[in-house]
């Protein structure tokens, strides 16, 4: 019920949302001589601020169309290589002839947001390798037919995308799926797979959240299933594909997003506000284009989710051994192709220090020296896989693993 009414909130301000579009245009227009005015600008600000936080946010495009190369601007196409019902492989093809260089997958995380929140990621690491992401489809679009999505399900899915890419693959996971993508190269280790990656690169994931607990594990922690299956669980409303699908919706998502620090966006839409009306247009646009990234948000499934919820914040089953998944024991102590880094950052407020780390303790034979780990100093959970400090210390260390696993 509570999903059929937030679709009825958001409708009955249609008309509000029109209005407010209308008076932006027209107080903020260069054409316009009320654009020149003190009142007009205030105007027109408080009008783009009340239609932003009261729009809805639709899925955002990578948009990459270039990269640099040895100081040369060089042409990228984007290509969906994989099809699935609940997620398309997308790929990012440099035109032109740059000989042999390794094959990357990005696995985004399934827990909210868009694969589009790595954008920084896939532009950074295009200059050196051939990337291929993982493009979650939004729940609510996925008609009922197509059956549910397990989190053995993600697991399959990550082993068809490492056999899809071939040998020599290199499996970047951000986050949530560092636990999923542990799971299926376990299993495939165990099974003497000749498609096993080269390297695991895991960064702020949520292997042993036992260790430096943070609020979303404790909040995780201190709540039975039952209770997020009665509170946050809901059937997606008739005029959606996925029509009586039962999801995590993605508005209860951002506000629990929103809520981890809500003075900071009140600031932020304050901080907004002046910036349009002392004419900041720089300023203005970057906050636009966090929050365009920020407030896009997607269901996900609800038999996903709260098996997640289960085993990586209740039970522990991976670090405690007792995982089972696709019908077999995890089992990481199989793993000894796979070179393997854990990137984490020292103010991760999602996934605390020594979670990602733990990864080391149960891949014990792999070889220590195809084995690092790498905190980030003065970096919290998105600085690990996007902005200046990605760009200039976490991803150089990165590259040099991943070259040197090749």
């Amino acid at each position: 019920m509570l999903y059929e009414l937030h679709e009825m909130q958001h409708g009955s301000m249609t008309a509000l949302r029109v209005l407010a579009q209308s008076t932006a245009q027209l107080y903020g227009s260069p054409y316009s001589p009320l654009s020149y005015t003190p009142l007009g600008r205030m105007v027109s600000a408080g009008s783009e601020l009340l239609l932003r936080t009261t729009q809805r946010y639709e899925k955002p495009i990578f948009g990459i169309t270039e990269t640099t190369i040895d100081g040369m601007a060089v042409q990228v196409v984007e290509q969906v290589t994989l099809d699935k019902p609940f997620c398309q492989l997308r790929r990012f093809v440099r035109v032109g002839n740059f000989g042999h260089q390794p094959k990357v997958l990005i696995v985004a995380p399934l827990s909210g947001h868009y694969a589009t929140l790595l954008r920084d990621t896939v532009r950074t690491f295009i200059r050196d390798f051939e990337v291929t992401i993982t493009d979650w489809r939004d729940a609510k679009i996925v008609p009922l037919s197509e059956g549910p999505f397990h989190f053995d399900d993600y697991v399959r899915y990550v082993q068809e995308f490492i056999r899809f890419l071939g040998p020599n693959v290199h499996v970047v996971s951000v986050c949530q799926p560092t636990v999923p993508t542990l799971v299926a190269v376990s299993l495939m280790s165990a099974a003497n797979d000749a498609s096993v990656p080269s390297s695991m690169i895991m960064m702020g994931g949520p292997i042993d959240t036992r260790n430096s607990p943070t609020s979303v594990n404790t909040f995780a922690k201190e709540r039975s299933l039952s209770w997020f299956e009665n509170k946050v669980i809901y059937r997606v409303p008739v005029k959606y594909p996925g029509y009586m699908r039962r999801v995590y919706p993605g508005f209860l998502q951002h506000a629990g997003f929103v809520s981890m620090n809500p003075g900071r966006h009140v600031e932020s839409h304050r901080d907004f506000y002046h910036h349009l009306v002392k004419g900041d247009g720089e300023s203005a646009n970057a906050h636009r284009a966090f929050y365009d990234e920020y407030n896009a948000v997607m269901d996900l499934p609800a038999e996903y989710y709260l098996e997640t919820l289960d085993i990586v914040f209740h039970r522990h089953a991976l670090p405690e051994g007792t995982l089972m998944s696709c019908g077999q024991r995890v089992d990481p102590k199989t793993i000894s192709r796979t070179a393997l880094l854990t990137v984490e950052g020292e103010f991760d407020d999602i996934s605390g220090v020594g979670q990602t780390a733990a990864a080391h303790k149960l891949c014990t034979q792999i070889p220590e020296h195809r084995k690092q780990h790498y905190l980030a100093r003065d970096v919290g959970h998105y600085g690990i896989f996007s902005g200046r400090r990605f760009r200039e210390t976490i991803y150089p260390e990165i590259q040099k693993f991943i070259q040197s696993a090749s």
